[in-house]
């Protein structure tokens, strides 16, 4: 395993990183992902920490804190060998004071999550959505006195939006509050909107990107094909909806190059998926999930090995679609590339990681 700085801060995190989504699974989304009780949830915890992922990300809006919950359990009398990373702002109940990141919400939120997860402190603490009606300000006050008061270390983001996250980042500079280290994003072969704005921005500013859904919803799992109905099997049929939208012709073209690449390195589909955004710019740690022993294993297989750059050319060629304005102009006209080189698309990607510490 491989470990990177999470952005510009100290903390340095495993390549690839567990997502908890599927513990204490309830509801039509989380209880489709998987219901993993605490005796299970602490098998797959004994095999990251085998293979030395040390970074744990769930949430509060997961089953309505069971995630954070089950997770505790999970890693008790061990806390000093993980990372914990939970989220907050989205809704957890009807109330005016149940929702976004209010000075009220974030210290109950961080109290609450504290005690679900049975630790005194949150190693990475994470904004789940922009809560537009609170100022930046408050939010980013309220989260300088938790980190003073210890029961949070670093603060990051998840799903913000470009300008929200630079008058984010601004402020805490303008103010001396401390600032976001992590984005937490949706990237994917299947879904590469992150380059366009996200991730020159996480490069120029020094946030890491820690990414979700990175096969892409579960579309990239090399179950789907074209011309064949989608798996009975398959969570698509109860999440399709909630997840990012992705074209079907697009996906079919990539999962072919996925299944060339596949037969030529001995690599599963999914493995490939994943080792391919490890060499992308700013990308800190993949947030790997499983609902078994088995998928935990495999997926754990992306690392240890490289892609060569001939074969990311053709993932890159395979999976690129044109950027909207005001970017296409940048990836289309020589006068707007010079003054902007598209250092994030080309194949240097892993380069540029390594010189900026991303």
């Amino acid at each position: 395993m491989d470990y990177r700085n999470l952005g510009a801060s100290g903390l340095r995190v495993s390549v690839l990183s567990f997502g908890a989504g599927t513990f204490g699974g309830s509801g039509p989304l989380f209880g489709a992902w998987g219901n993993t009780d605490a005796e299970e949830a602490r098998r797959l915890v004994d095999i990251c920490l085998e293979a030395g992922v040390n970074l744990f990300d769930t949430a509060d809006v997961y089953s309505a804190g069971a995630s954070e919950g089950v997770l505790g359990q999970a890693i008790r009398g061990r806390r000093d060998a993980v990372l914990i990373s939970t989220k907050t702002a989205l809704p957890m109940g009807e109330g005016p004071q149940d929702w976004g990141t209010s000075r009220a919400r974030l210290i109950r939120a961080t109290e609450d999550a504290l005690r679900r997860l049975g630790t005194d402190y949150i190693d990475l603490l994470q904004l789940h959505a922009f809560d537009a009606s609170t100022p930046v300000e408050e939010v980013l006050s309220t989260l300088d006195g938790l980190v003073a008061a210890g029961k949070i270390r670093y603060v990051g983001v998840s799903n913000f939006a470009g300008w929200e996250l630079m008058k984010s980042l601004a402020a805490a500079e303008r103010h001396g509050y401390p600032r976001y280290v992590a984005h937490q994003v949706y990237y994917s072969l299947a879904g590469r909107d992150y380059e366009w704005e996200l991730m020159p921005l996480g490069a120029d500013q020094g946030v890491g990107a820690l990414v979700w859904s990175p096969l892409a919803w579960g579309r990239l799992t090399g179950k789907i094909r074209r011309g064949q109905p989608l798996p009975k099997t398959s969570r698509l049929h109860e999440t399709a909806q909630y997840g990012p939208p992705v074209d079907d012709e697009k996906l079919f073209d990539i999962v072919e190059v996925l299944d060339a690449i596949a037969g030529e390195t001995g690599r599963t589909v999914p493995q490939i998926a994943i080792n391919w955004l490890l060499n992308r710019p700013t990308v800190s740690s993949v947030i790997i999930g499983a609902r078994n022993e088995a998928q935990l294993r495999q997926n754990l297989g992306a690392v240890g090995w490289n892609l060569s750059r001939e074969q990311i050319e053709r993932l890159d060629a395979v999976s690129t679609v044109m950027a909207p304005y005001p970017y296409f102009p940048y990836r289309r006209q020589e006068g707007f590339a010079r003054l902007n080189p598209p250092i994030v698309l080309r194949c240097e990607a892993a380069d540029l990681a390594i010189a900026t510490g991303l």
